[in-house]
């Protein structure tokens, strides 16, 4: 049955690095009978400056029809100075909330072939492979009452309220359990139990879920000993779990560790796996349309797709194979380049992945 996927490109460099991803879906498609159709939709500052809203109700609509949805990024200096409600981020927060994706997965691999892009010493990212598992529609981004409101002495006032439900903790817990079983079996739940109300609930029934799954080691640390870790010792975490806010800081840290953020796609699911996949990387308006950025996240991101949603397991190792190929052969974008490599621009990238898995 043939399964449909929304392409947002977004803002910046998302359309150049979408464009690439869709040539590996056209490959997969025509070389190895790949059974979907693709349909594109305007989202973020270019929907803004196209209907005066960052989520056009027809951009909504195709996503939740869709078996799956591919996107760019969101954002850049044009829109900056727009009202909050129609800046483009909400573009992104309103897919998120609208397909109710409450778990952001967010692995942080390191490729051996990139261990001298890493700032840190290679012995201490080595084989890295870290899962950051982020919830997603909940917490201070989405918490009510928010504002600014001016106080009776005319000064203003900032607010954002940090909300969790039981439920809402239990079942991102309950992801990242599943998780770790497929893994090495062991959970780091990320906090700020000791001064955060909210967090010591998130604590207590991260506790009791692990009770479910007997065979999951479940540590607890606080968020600031967590970044600290991850830049000391990252290998000592396999899946960490944590709020939307720390899962949003925590995850481009540890992407940081693998070399570049370029690298590194990421997924967001429903309840029943569908899900909408994007590189972790931001919409970089300062290089976008200069043909440099780098699309592998995103190509990668097609193959947490095949995995995770379309259940095409082959055609995504086929894509993972074909990136760690042009990988061996030298090939780099800029972000990732070193002295005796080939610098590549994004549509080259782009092709020579295609050609990789043409090649098997």
């Amino acid at each position: 049955m043939t399964k449909k996927i929304a392409i947002l490109p977004g803002d910046g460099i998302g359309q150049e690095i979408v464009a690439e991803a869709v040539k590996v879906i056209a490959c997969l498609k025509k070389e190895f009978g790949l059974d979907v159709e693709l349909e594109e939709a305007l989202v973020g500052g270019s929907a803004y400056d196209d209907c005066g809203s960052p989520l056009p109700e027809t951009t909504l609509e195709l996503a939740r029809e869709a078996d799956a949805v591919l996107l760019g990024a969101v954002g850049g200096y044009k829109w900056e100075s727009l009202d909050i409600a129609v800046r483009p981020e909400k573009g992104l927060l309103g897919l998120r909330a609208g397909l109710e994706l409450f778990a952001n997965l967010r692995p942080a691999i390191l490729y051996p072939q990139l261990a001298d892009a890493s700032t840190l010493k290679a012995e201490i990212v080595a084989d890295l492979d870290i899962m950051i598992v982020r919830e997603l529609t909940g917490g201070i981004y989405f918490g009510q009452p928010r504002g600014i409101r001016t106080l009776k002495n005319g000064e203003k006032e900032g607010f954002n309220t940090l909300v969790y439900r039981e439920s809402e903790i239990r079942r991102i817990g309950k992801v990242a359990f599943d998780i770790a079983a497929k893994r090495n079996n062991r959970v780091c739940s990320v906090d700020k139990a000791n001064v955060l109300e909210c967090t010591e609930l998130w604590r207590e029934v991260m506790t009791e879920e692990a009770r479910r799954f007997p065979a999951i080691e479940l540590s607890h640390m606080y968020v600031d000993n967590a970044a600290m870790q991850l830049v000391r010792a990252p290998k000592q975490f396999d899946v960490m779990v944590t709020t939307n806010m720390f899962g949003d800081i925590l995850s481009d840290t540890a992407a940081m560790l693998t070399g570049s953020i370029g690298m590194l796609p990421s997924a967001s699911l429903d309840e029943n796996g569908k899900g909408m996949y994007e590189p972790i990387h931001g919409s970089a308006p300062d290089i976008a349309g200069q043909g440099v950025a780098n699309p592998l996240a995103t190509i990668l991101s097609v193959a947490m797709m095949l995995r995770y949603t379309l259940d095409e397991a082959e055609m995504a190792e086929r894509i993972e194979n074909a990136v760690r190929k042009v990988l061996d052969d030298g090939l780099r974008t800029q972000d990732i380049y070193s002295d005796g490599m080939t610098k590549v621009g994004t549509a080259a990238m782009g092709d020579a992945v295609v050609t990789a898995i043409r090649q098997g």
